[in-house]
C-alpha cells in the first residue's frame, strides 16, 4: 500500500517534563510521518519557550541531552510527512513565531487547499514566508486580524481557511487544539493527571498513560488554560466528513477514532464484509503486513478458510537502508517482505491488502508468492477502487498514475496487470454499511465527490501534491 502517511501531531498542558511526554507520545505517532520530528516546550511560569526540529524519525532527532534543554509544563509536538510543501529542514513543524503579544507557536496535520490562494493575497498585503508550506498562512492571518483578543483573531484566522486542518497551538497563556469543520483528520482530547493532552490518535495516550475524555468536534477551537477548557466554533461547524482512509489504512490499529471508533473492530468487518462480497475457495487467506492483518482475520473467520502468515515483515529496514540500483527491480520488496515458502507450496492462497494504488506492488507480491510455490493467488481488497486523489492531507499519485483510475471500466484489465488468478474488492455500498452513519464519512477517493472544493483541481489532478511542491520549490 504505498500512500503517504501524513502528519501527526500532540500538545500538553500542565504536565510535568511535557518535552519528555512529547517524545513518546510522537514515538506512538510515528506512523503518520517519518521525515521530520520537532517539539516546542514552555514554561508556564515565565512563558520562555525551548525549541528542538530536526530531519528524522522521532529515535533519531532526540535524546535524553536534547530533552533536557526543553524544560516546561506546556509543549506542542509534530512528525511530518510533507503534503504541502517540499521535505526541508526550513518545513519542519512545530513552527514558532514571535507576535508584540508573546510566542505563538502551531502543528498542523491536513492540509489546506485555498493555501495558494490566501499565500498570494498575504504576498500582496507584504507577507513575507520562510516556509513553503500550508501552515505558516495561519500564522500571517492571526498577525494581520485587528481583532482585540488572541483567542479571537485565532477563530478569524481559522475560519479563512478551507479544506483539512487538526492543529495543537501554543501561547503563554493556553494550549489550543482545532479541527476543520468538517472533521477530515482525527483530534483527540486526553487527561493525564491534573493536566491535559491532545493528539492525532489514542495509542498515543496509551503509551504515557494519559485517559481519553472525547474527540475534539469538528468545527471546535478548543483553549485549555489556567481557567480550565472553553471553546468556540467556526462557521460550517457540524458538515462532517472523516477520512474513511484513516479506518482502512492511516491510523494504528490499536487507536481509537472518530468519536470512538475502534479502528482494529472495524477493519476486521471490512475483512468480513469483503468475504460476503467475494468469497473464494481457497487452502489458505494471508495479509499483507502489516496493515491488512485484520481485514484477513475477519476475511478468514467469515469465510471458514485459514487464516496463516504467508508473508513476514522486515520490522528493521531504517530510512538510511541502502536503496536497491535501478536494475533490481524487484529487491525493494523483497526487503520488506519474505514468503514462507514451505507453507505456501501447491497452496490456493488468498491475498488480504487494504488497498491498491499504482499496483506496482501487489504485482510484486503476487510474482513473488508464486515464485515461493503457491498454486493460485487470488487477491482481495478490503477497499474500493482508488480513482481520485485526495486534496486533504493524503499524498495520493496524480489520477493517470493511478491502477483503478486507468482501468476504471473493467475489474479483468487490473487482474490481468497484476497477474493475479481472481481480483475482489469490497464494494462502496458494503463499505459504508460496515462504517455506519456513512454520511459523516468523506469517500472521495472512490468517488470523486470531494465535499471541500480543491481549488485548482484540474491542475492538481494531472501532478501529485509532491510534484507541485517541487514546482515550488524551483
Amino acid at each position: 500500500m504505498p500512500l503517504r502517511d501524513e502528519c501527526g501531531v500532540i500538545g500538553f498542558y500542565n504536565v510535568e517534563d511535557a518535552s519528555q511526554k512529547a517524545y513518546y507520545g510522537l514515538f506512538a505517532l510515528q506512523h503518520r510521518g517519518q521525515e521530520s520530528a520537532g517539539i516546542v516546550s514552555m514554561e508556564s511560569s515565565t512563558g520562555k519557550t525551548y525549541t528542538y526540529r530536526h530531519m528524522g524519525m522521532v529515535t533519531e532527532v532526540f535524546s535524553r541531552s536534547i530533552l533536557r534543554k526543553l524544560p516546561g509544563d506546556m509543549a506542542i509536538g509534530h512528525v511530518r510527512y510533507s503534503t504541502h510543501g517540499a521535505s526541508a529542514p526550513r518545513n519542519i513543524q512545530p513552527l514558532v513565531v514571535e507576535y508584540h503579544w508573546g510566542t505563538f507557536a502551531v502543528a498542523h496535520n491536513g492540509n489546506i487547499v485555498n493555501a495558494d490562494i490566501l499565500r498570494k493575497e498575504l504576498q500582496r498585503e507584504g507577507a513575507i514566508f520562510h516556509t513553503t508550506i500550508d501552515t505558516e498562512i495561519l500564522l500571517h492571518l492571526i498577525a494581520m486580524d485587528d481583532s482585540e483578543y488572541i483567542e479571537n483573531k485565532i477563530v478569524n484566522s481559522l475560519d479563512k481557511l478551507r479544506g483539512a486542518f487538526s492543529m495543537v497551538m501554543l501561547t503563554p497563556r493556553y494550549l489550543i487544539a482545532a479541527r476543520d469543520p468538517n472533521g477530515f483528520r482525527p483530534l483527540v482530547l486526553g487527561r493525564l493527571g491534573e493536566g491535559w493532552v491532545v493528539a492525532s490518535e489514542t495509542c498515543a495516550f496509551d503509551l504515557i498513560g494519559a485517559r481519553y475524555e472525547r474527540d475534539i468536534e469538528p468545527g471546535e477551537v478548543l483553549f485549555i488554560g489556567e481557567s480550565g477548557l472553553f471553546s468556540k466554533y467556526l462557521s460550517g461547524r457540524g458538515k462532517r466528513s472523516y477520512c474513511v482512509f484513516e479506518l482502512i489504512y492511516f491510523a494504528r490499529p490499536d487507536s481509537m477514532i472518530f468519536d470512538g471508533v475502534s479502528v482494529y473492530e472495524i477493519r476486521k468487518k471490512f475483512g468480513e464484509k469483503l468475504a460476503e462480497e467475494q468469497y473464494i475457495d481457497a487452502d489458505m487467506v494471508i495479509p499483507v503486513p502489516d496493515s491488512g492483518v485484520p481485514a484477513a482475520i475477519g476475511y478468514s473467520q467469515r469465510s471458514g478458510i485459514p487464516f496463516e502468515m504467508g508473508l513476514i515483515r522486515n520490522h528493521y529496514i531504517g530510512r538510511t537502508f541502502i536503496q536497491p540500483e535501478q536494475g533490481q527491480r524487484d529487491i525493494g520488496v523483497k526487503l520488506k517482505l519474505n514468503p514462507v515458502k514451505n507453507l505456501l507450496k501447491g497452496k490456493r492462497v488468498v491475498v488480504i491488502d487494504d488497498s491498491i494504488v499504482r499496483g506496482t506492488t501487489s504485482r510484486k507480491i503476487i510474482r513473488m508468492l508464486r515464485n515461493a510455490g503457491a498454486k493460485e493467488v487470488h487477491l482481495r481488497i478490503s477497499s474500493p477502487p482508488v480513482t481520485h486523489p485526495c486534496f486533504y492531507g493524503i499524498d495520493t499519485p496524480a489520477q493517470k498514475e493511478l491502477i483503478a483510475s486507468q482501468k476504471a471500466s473493467s475489474i479483468e484489465d487490473i487482474r490481468k496487470e497484476l497477474e493475479a488468478d481472481s481480483l475482489g474488492y469490497l464494494s462502496i455500498e458494503g463499505l459504508m454499511e460496515v462504517v455506519g452513519k456513512a454520511e459523516n464519512f468523506c469517500y472521495a477517493c472512490f468517488t470523486g465527490n470531494y465535499p471541500v472544493d480543491p481549488i485548482g483541481v484540474e491542475r492538481t489532478l494531472q501532478m501529485s501534491l509532491f510534484e507541485i511542491s517541487k514546482e515550488e520549490e524551483k
